[in-house]
């Protein structure tokens, strides 16, 4: 693969990736370089670590994994994303210090795997071509460091501009991303 066909697979991965991070920037009471850093992390990991654990179980894995992979999605997308929502709708009405904050350290690592699932089935498909695997693998996690951290960034412009609905709005983001998933598996989209 050429440096440009691997610079586009890995930003093309990491959109969901992006739209998530927003959720959680604009979930924040407070956001901080750490907060960014770490959620970047997190999200690179484990978008690194999906499409070698594809590329290692090769085509053996997929027959299992393909035929659910998007429901898989869809479950850990729609908790989240409703938990969200829900949360952030249900304390509107308080005060910024109080109001109830969806950004959990296993609910960030569902978000994660979630949007990370379709990059295992990009694994699989790279174990049928002669890549070198790594570099690909480190592309994939720069690129969603870069989106997650930008998009946590921007989420919290936007719930300073937007207050409690920026974190609504993102969870419906999220519950709209499990749902295209679900719908482009099924050649709906």
């Amino acid at each position: 693969m050429s440096p440009l066909s691997i610079a586009v697979l890995a930003f093309s991965m990491t959109v969901d990736t992006y739209l998530a991070a927003m959720g959680w920037g604009a979930g924040r009471n407070r956001l901080s370089v750490s907060d960014v850093v770490r959620t970047g992390l997190l999200f690179a990991v484990v978008q690194m670590a999906t499409p070698l654990i594809g590329w290692a179980c090769g085509y053996a894995a997929s027959s299992y994994v393909e035929p659910i992979d998007h429901w898989i999605a869809f479950a850990l997308l729609g908790f989240v994303g409703g938990r969200m929502a829900l949360t952030a709708y249900l304390g509107r009405n308080e005060p910024e210090e109080q109001a109830p904050v969806a950004s959990g350290g296993w609910a960030l690592f569902l978000t994660a795997v979630g949007t990370s699932i379709d990059a295992m089935a990009v694994g699989v498909s790279l174990a049928f071509l002669d890549v070198n695997i790594m570099t690909i693998t480190f592309a994939i996690g720069g690129a969603t460091f870069l989106m997650a951290a930008g998009g946590m960034l921007l989420g919290r412009v936007l719930k300073c501009r937007l207050g409690c609905y920026a974190e609504v709005i993102a969870g419906l983001v999220l519950i709209g991303l499990g749902c295209g998933i679900v719908l482009e598996h099924m050649n709906w989209l």
